[in-house]
Parts: structure tokens; sequence; C-alpha cells
């Protein structure tokens, strides 16, 4: 299998060419109507599709982890359903824990992964790690074990049935602070949100008694830029930059809602309490990345091509992080699903739908597809599984004030379509996303990747070294 790796500028961003998706070609039919933005629920601005920016490889400075680093070693399977629950359209969150699965085999994959399954439930389960095998055959693979069934993490905080579109990860942490154990942190967002809902939390690792803490929310930014993916800061990096936070987390929505590209924040709930109580608002906040302006208050972020990431695209998906390490290199991550090419608000064949179509007179909306074209968004002509690659030292000037936080751009960008089992979006089964979430063993430079639906209805995850 072959690895296909780029260089960018701070300034550039690589778009490579890739294999089509399963999408129908763009469709002239209703090319002018697209919904008022009080029934499509997304910003009263039309803008037409556009092409994808051509960028400039130039090599990235010293002390960076380059995407030829990471060193493809495989994948392996998710396990049957448990504790009433299961792995199907799962794989929106997942963390490493260095202390599961004590008696596993001495196999150079040590410890276990938490992970979230089945998107309509979002319950969370313990699993070993089985070593991943390089195969284009799905049934060639390991399947991992079960060390803990499904459960509630959240202990009944959050329930992904009475919120529109969930997403949500997990991160463990050693213990901070006060804390006598390590803990599950979590996350929670959906689609329409309002300021300042609690969305953050903690937990125990014993799934059958989590002790779930929380929610809360992180003071002065907007939920669509934060309660998505959470990833642990090194311990030496928080020391100097964000003392006391050691919590990544934030949010790519899609669309321009969110800002225009990846969102990043440091937080630490410990430093407000063992646990705050519930409903808090956490003050102790640092903005890493944000590609926009957070109006006081405002659920949307403000923002124009002059603050947007390189090459971004409102069909892009980020559903993941992780901030990687190898000696004395390193490099902060996001993991999803790139759009590529011409993208539209609309439908998946390609039907435009003008956000102020219902404002007309007579409305001009077309009509809406059949079946499974006829889930209304952000849609593209193609698509590509990346990693892109952050230099933390950017992410440190903007802690420190020295930098704006949309400045900072991906440096790097790795696509790994070819490693992938099922590279195409599929609408009949709900595949909108090729990868989700990301988890890292700092101690051995494991890198794990969810690929989503690509066991039938299960993902597989994949799996990487970090050399060096």
């Amino acid at each position: 299998m072959k690895r296909r790796c780029a260089l960018l500028a701070g300034s550039l961003f690589l778009l490579a060419s890739t294999l089509a998706c399963n999408l129908p070609a763009l469709s002239g039919a209703g090319e002018t109507a697209a919904p008022a933005a009080e029934e499509a629920g997304e910003p009263a601005t039309a803008e037409p599709p556009r092409e994808t920016p051509s960028p400039t490889a130039l090599p990235p400075s010293e002390g960076l982890i380059l995407p030829e680093e990471l060193e493809y070693l495989g994948a392996f399977r998710l396990p049957e359903g448990s504790g009433g629950s299961n792995w199907e359209y799962g794989g929106q969150g997942l963390t490493y824990y260095p202390d599961g699965d004590p008696d596993g085999p001495d196999d150079g994959f040590p410890g276990s992964l938490f992970g979230i399954g089945h998107d309509q439930q979002l319950y969370v389960s313990e699993i070993s790690i089985p070593a991943p095998v390089i195969s284009d055959n799905v049934e060639d693979l390991n399947v991992a074990a079960t060390l803990q069934p499904f459960g509630d993490l959240t202990g009944g905080i959050f329930n992904a049935e009475e919120v529109d579109l969930p997403v949500a990860d997990l991160a463990y942490l050693p213990p901070q602070g006060e804390q006598t154990s390590g803990k599950l942190h979590f996350v929670w967002g959906w689609h329409f949100q309002e300021f300042g809902d609690p969305s953050h939390g903690w937990a125990e690792v014993t799934l059958s008694d989590p002790r779930s803490a929380g929610p809360w929310a992180l003071e002065g930014f907007t939920n669509y830029v934060t309660s998505d993916y959470l990833f642990e800061i090194p311990e030496a990096w928080a020391a100097q930059y964000t003392p006391g936070l050691r919590l990544a987390t934030g949010r790519f929505r899609e669309g321009v809602w969110g800002g225009r590209g990846p969102a990043l924040f440091a937080y630490g709930p410990w430093n407000e309490g063992n646990p705050p109580p519930p409903g808090a608002t956490l003050s102790s906040v640092t903005p890493l990345l944000l590609y926009g302006h957070q109006e006081p208050g405002a659920v949307e972020i403000v923002s124009d091509e002059s603050t947007q990431m390189n090459g971004y695209q409102e069909a892009d998906h980020w559903w993941g992080g992780a901030w990687l390490t190898a000696g004395g290199r390193s490099a902060v991550i996001f993991v999803g699903t790139k759009a590529v090419g011409r993208s539209w608000y609309g439908f998946a064949n390609g039907v435009v739908w003008p956000y102020d179509c219902a404002e007309q007179t007579p409305p001009t909306c077309p009509e809406p597809p059949e079946w499974p074209y006829d889930d209304r968004g952000y849609w593209a002509e193609d698509y590509q599984a990346q990693i892109i690659f952050y230099n933390p030292a950017d992410l440190a000037a903007v802690a420190q004030g020295r930098m704006e936080s949309w400045e900072p751009q991906p440096y790097a960008v790795l696509v790994v379509d070819d490693v992938l089992f099922d590279p195409q979006l599929r609408p009949e089964d709900y595949k909108r996303d090729l990868l989700g979430a990301a988890a890292f063993d700092r101690e051995h430079g494991l890198l794990y990747v969810v690929e989503r639906l690509a066991d039938e209805y299960r993902p597989v995850i994949h799996v990487w070294r970090v050399n060096g």
C-alpha cells in the first residue's frame, strides 16, 4: 500500500488528485435554489461553488514531524456489540489508555482504547489493541476484544436520542491537580446549539460505575468551536505555554458558523474544582486556533476569506485530532474528510439550493431529489481522507498573543486514501465521512485513526508508528 504526502508552505495548502468517489456528477437541475436561512439553518449568504486552489510545496522548519515519518502498520477490526450497544456507525470518539489490558500479549501494542460506538447512543466501550495487519481484505485483520462492555460514560448527563446530530469525543488524562485517579474526559455537541450550552465533563475509567461529573461550558466561546474533538496536550508544552491546561478541545462545523477551519482551545477543569459543580462555566480557556472572530455571546463565528484556513471548503469534515511527539519533534494533527474540487450547498447529486430561494417571489427552490440524495447540506464533487499537520510553535504564538488565532496554517498533509478499505462516501448508507476519531500512544509513538463504515457498518482502526 502506498502513502501520498506533501509539504506545504504556511500560506499554501495541498489538495492532491484522488480516487473519484461514487457521488454522481454535478447536475444542471436546480442550480439556482437553496433554502432560506431559517429553513436550512445556515447563514443567509449564498456563495457560488468554488474551485480548490492549487499550492506550491516548500519544506517546513526544523523540529516538526513530517508525513513520511508516519510508518503505516496496518489495521484491526472491532468486536461484536456488548452492553446494549455496538460499533455500527461508530467511531466519533477514541482515546488511548496506557494502563489498559495489563494481561494482554507482549506484541508491541500495549494498553487499550476507549471508543464511542453507535452514533444514536454514543455509549463507550474499552477494547484491546491487537497487532495490526496490512491487507486489502478486511477479513484478514485481527479483531479487538471487548474489555469493558458499552456503557453510558456521561451517567445520563447527555442523551444522544434527545439531541440533533450529536458529536462527541474522549481523552484519557492521568490525575491532575487534586485528583486521585486518572479521568476519561468527554465532550458533547450537536448540530444546533445555544451559546454557552454545557458540553464537557469527566468520568472514571470503570464504565459500570463512571461517577460522571459535569457538564461544564467553556467561557467566552460558542459551542460551534469547542464541542467535538478532544485530546491531551503534552505536559512540557503545557507547562510553558498553557500552565495548568492539559486538554485541547475544539470543533469544525461544516459551513461557516464555526469559522473557516478547525478550532482548538486549551482548558483544565480541575483548576476550578474537583470536580467543578454541574453547569459551571470554566474561565481558564486559552485559544490556540480559531479561523474567525468570536463576538460576545454570539452563536456564530464571524469570518471571511481573510481569516480562513488555506484550502478551506464548506464541505470539509475534521473529526479528530492528536498532539504527536517523537523525540524533540512534534506536530498537532487533525484527521478528517477533505472536500476536493467544486463544492455547493444542496444535495449529494449536485443540485444546488441557494440560501435565499424561499424568499424569492415566487420561491425558486428546486425539488429535493429522491432518496438517497435528499440529504441537504454541504457537498463536494470529490473527497480525500487527510491528516493535516500544524506547527505547535504557531499555536504557542497564538497562546502568547504573538499571532492571531487564524494565522497558523497547516505545513503538511498526508492523504491516506490508499490504505482505506472503502475510500468513498455512500449516501445510501449514511456514510458522510471517511475518517473519524484519533488517539495517540505517546510512549510508544503509535497513532490510531478510525475509518468509518469500513467493515460493513462498523469502523476499523488504522495504526501508524511515528518514527524517531
